[in-house]
């Protein structure tokens, strides 16, 4: 009876490691797009008429309302 708890628990451990595992692979790709999503707004920022761009869709969305 002990051999088939210590199996259970032992694989008990290696699911909860395999979900360690992929949560940190979630958080790591969280913060990756984060990132990316950072670098392309501040990209788009420096692109010409940018501000113009900004205040055109402000005005489209106050229509909207």
């Amino acid at each position: 009876m002990t051999g088939q708890k210590q199996s259970r628990v032992d694989l008990l451990e290696k699911k909860i490691e395999a979900l360690i595992r992929v949560v940190q692979q979630l958080l790591d790709e969280n913060a990756y797009l984060k990132d990316l999503s950072v670098g392309t707004l501040e990209t788009i920022k420096l692109m010409p008429n940018y501000e113009e761009a900004i205040e055109r869709y402000k005005q489209k969305i106050r229509e909207l309302d």
